[in-house]
């Protein structure tokens, strides 16, 4: 009985030691300290002591423990799967931010709330109050869409006297110098209005030539181009998707080949390309083509024979040989789009970007730009159409009455609605939250392929309740309709920039498991080394960390998973505390599963793709809630937001849930998901969904003006304007709000309840039995010619809809 008490003694401080990630010196410290007790106190079987000098000594003399080493990195050399250049360099780009935090097992909440929040300068906010409001305020986005297929000339010129071209361009050569966070509000201001719009405007400033030239160009090529991009003299586009390259970018046929040529009548170094692209935005209005290619010296021309791989270059499109293709049509979304091609079109070395020297490096300057790039462009679209699908919707929902109440008062729509509301928090918090990171010098590939890959599938289903709630007027087009356009592109942001299947399984965990593992890269740089003693050295010190951090998210996720994490101390208070201890335990789960599917599959792991998505979405809900809940500390913890905190959180951490559960039932060894099963949730599921209860409150903050409304929504256009539909519906809901104390006055004194056509003339009916004033009955009819003017929709004559320009496309020319 002794010994077995003994044992479970030595067996719970192990536990705890893990569990609070003792080193090992300090370990074997305290368990030699507690079998020296012991002893004095009561003998201690022999046995005891060799079992423990025997793990003991190995473990903490690192020339014995390197002996262990050894075999296992020679072993681990063997079944470590190939590592392409392409996927050396995506992990070698960008850096680590937040997520490694939640894929460690422990994330620090002292270290979230430390953040700092994005904000605006003085000069950003009146940017946004000024030209952005201005040039949102008189775009028709109807006539851009259906009538012009672009942007008409005046915004093309006000877009570059402003400088909306040059954001992220440094001041020095004319450009704005804009911080992230102020990059994404203007994006999301500019597509509450018009996706072509935000499109034009987003292309130059995300990954494209500026930020190239910014992070890799020489002087001369920063000296010549940029103040020419600041300026709007040069329109640039960039061309990396070719027919058979598309998420798989490393297999482009596109390539250049070193020689010699003539240029400007002397003969230069050069290189004679050769590509076919398409998709590419901007192109059919473009100046300066930027062109991503696989670059090979075969005469050894530069230094000696070799292929250096993809490399980037800026070539002028009036370069002789330059071809540019008529217009791709995305999804009836006329930003300019299309192809272009080239063969054997020489230019001299020097406009690769960076220079000669840069040659080969493009693959790694591209991924180490789209790092930053993909998380403001393509989610501040989709912000900027789900913050406007609410204020709409919200309004629309209320002012759009059936069977004589607003629909928004029913509880199917009530569920839409209080998805919108929801998502829209989460999808804003997501955003502010990495754009304050790329604010604070991060470059972060995997959060930014969770913030694209998350916010957007997000907006498409914004987007999707948006239209189920607002029913046939949102599926007729015209200029009363404000909900069809964003509806129609929201697909273009989910492919583009990595299409978000490929987004989710091999970026956000194949590469995530790697990048925000505290031991794994490290294993992976040890067993590439070429000097064996520097190899067994760092593969040791990693192999063991890595072992002991196996066994602290082990106890950790057991433990929280018995206690159902009540134990977790969070820094924090308040709403906030509980969801942060189901965090701690899902991010300790999130970390054990890793490990073990890793071990258990290795290289296989990348081709199963579904085990390994659902990993992922374990992160990326984690990071949501990370982002809203940062988000609300930041405000101040307001309680008008608590009802959308709430929801957003649970929502997350729900969907964080069931990919676990997804993991689990589909893991690689049956019998050990089923036992994993029941020691990682002894008491089944442990958080729910947003009630019903939760959801009709949301939904009514979405349909009431407040500060819950107002700052959900804040950063798109508000006011009303003739050409945007926005202001307009806002203002219809105020009327009715205002309209419908009299309208209930009437009702009771006249015992009538009107159908919504019907209180027009009640109105009058009031008004001759003196029970309201000639103002009350202005006002209602100001409300009802409002309402009226929202929720009515186009026609056209038959002539209106045809389009003689466009010719037969049934393989005709």
């Amino acid at each position: 009985m002794t010994v077995c008490l003994f044992l479970l003694i030595l067996f719970v401080t192990l536990s705890v030691l893990f569990y609070h990630r003792v080193p090992l010196w300090a370990s074997t410290l305290i368990f030699a300290v507690l079998l020296a007790a012991w002893t004095f106190y009561r003998p201690v079987p022999w046995v005891l002591w060799i079992l423990f000098a025997l793990i003991a000594i190995p473990l903490n003399v690192l020339p014995l423990r390197r002996m262990i080493s050894a075999p296992v990195l020679d072993l681990f050399r063997k079944i470590m799967p190939r590592i392409s250049d392409t996927e050396q360099e995506a992990l070698n780009a960008g850096s680590i931010f937040w997520e490694a935090d939640l894929f460690s097992g422990k994330p620090d909440w002292r270290k979230l709330m430390k953040l700092a929040p994005p904000k605006l300068s003085d000069e950003e906010r009146a940017f946004l109050d000024g030209p952005v409001e201005e040039v949102c305020a008189a775009v028709n986005d109807w006539r851009i869409t259906h009538i012009d297929a672009d942007l008409p000339e005046q915004t093309w010129q006000f877009l570059k006297d402003k400088g909306f071209f040059g954001m992220i361009i440094p001041k020095a050569y004319g450009g704005l110098e804009f911080s992230a966070y102020a990059h994404a509000q203007v994006l999301i201001k500019l597509n509450s209005v018009s996706t072509t719009l935000g499109t034009t405007v987003s292309v130059p400033n995300s990954l494209g030539p500026a930020e190239l030239l910014l992070h890799y160009g020489t002087e001369a090529q920063k000296d010549h181009y940029l103040p020419r991009l600041a300026r709007g003299e040069e329109i640039p586009c960039f061309a990396l998707t070719a027919p058979e390259a598309g998420s798989d970018a490393g297999a482009i046929a596109d390539y250049g080949i070193v020689c010699k040529g003539e240029w400007e009548g002397k003969e230069v170094l050069g290189m004679k390309l050769t590509w076919n692209k398409r998709y590419i935005t901007l192109a059919p209005v473009a100046t300066v083509l930027g062109l991503a290619f696989k670059l090979s010296d075969p005469e050894g021309l530069l230094r000696r024979p070799r292929d250096y791989g993809i490399t980037c270059a800026l070539i002028p499109v009036n370069t002789p040989g330059v071809e540019i293709g008529r217009r791709h049509w995305p999804l009836s979304i006329p930003f300019q789009n299309g192809p272009t091609w080239g063969k054997d079109v020489f230019v001299p070395l020097d406009f690769i970007i960076g220079g000669p020297e840069r040659a080969g490096h493009g693959w790694r300057m591209l991924v180490d730009c789209l790092s930053a790039g993909r998380a403001i462009s393509l989610p501040s679209g989709s912000i900027g159409g789900a913050k406007m699908a609410a204020y709409t919707t919200g309004a629309y929902a209320r002012i759009r009455r059936q069977f004589r109440v607003p629909v928004g008062f029913m509880e199917g729509v009530m569920e839409a609605l209080a998805r919108i509301a929801g998502k829209t928090y989460a999808m804003d918090a997501a955003g502010a939250f990495t754009a304050a990171a790329i604010d604070q010098g991060a470059k972060p590939s995997v959060a930014s392929a969770i913030v694209k890959s998350n916010v957007t599938r997000m907006g498409q289903e914004v987007s999707i309740d948006s239209m189920d709630v607002h029913g046939g007027k949102g599926i007729m087009l015209g200029p009363k309709n404000y909900t069809a356009r964003p509806h129609q592109g929201s697909p273009i942001s989910i492919t583009v920039e990595g299409a978000n299947i490929l987004t989710r399984s091999l970026i956000i965990f194949g590469q995530g498991a790697i990048r925000c593992h505290p031991f794994v890269l490290q294993e992976i740089a040890a067993a590439q080394t070429e000097d064996r003693d520097q190899a067994i050295k760092a593969f040791d010190k990693a192999l063991f960390g890595h072992i002991g951090h196996v066994g602290s998210n082990k106890v950790r996720a057991i433990w929280m998973g018995l206690t159902n994490s009540l134990l977790v101390m969070p820094p924090v208070s308040g709403l906030p505390r509980r969801y942060l201890q189901h965090m701690s335990r899902f991010s300790a789960q999130l970390a054990f599963l890793a490990d073990l599917a890793m071990t258990l599959l290795g290289g296989e792991l990348k081709r199963r793709e579904s085990l390994s998505g659902r990993l992922g979405d374990m992160m990326s809900q984690l990071y949501i809630a990370s982002a809203v809940l940062k988000r609300f500390a930041d405000k101040g913890e307001p309680r008008h937001d608590e009802p959308l905190v709430r929801w957003a959180v649970e929502d997350a951490l729900y969907r964080t849930q069931e990919a676990a559960f997804g993991v689990l039932h589909n893991f690689p060894v049956r019998w050990m998901g089923v036992l994993l099963k029941i020691v990682l949730f002894p008491f089944g599921r442990p958080v729910k969904p947003p009630s019903d209860k939760l959801g009709r409150v949301v939904a009514r903050l979405l349909q009431t003006p407040g500060d819950a409304r107002e700052e959900l929504t804040d950063g798109i256009l508000k006011t009303v304007s003739e050409t945007t539909n926005i202001g307009k519906v806002n203002k219809a809901l105020l009327l009715q709000l205002e309209m419908e104390p009299i309208i209930k006055k009437l009702s009771k004194a006249l015992d009538r309840k009107p159908e919504s056509h019907e209180v027009v003339e009640l109105a009058h009916t009031g008004l001759a039995a003196g029970l309201i004033t000639q103002l009350d009955v202005d006002l209602v009819e100001k409300a009802e010619a409002a309402r009226l003017e929202v929720i009515h929709v186009d026609d056209f004559a038959p002539e209106e809809l045809t389009r003689p320009h466009l010719q037969d496309r049934n393989g005709d020319d």
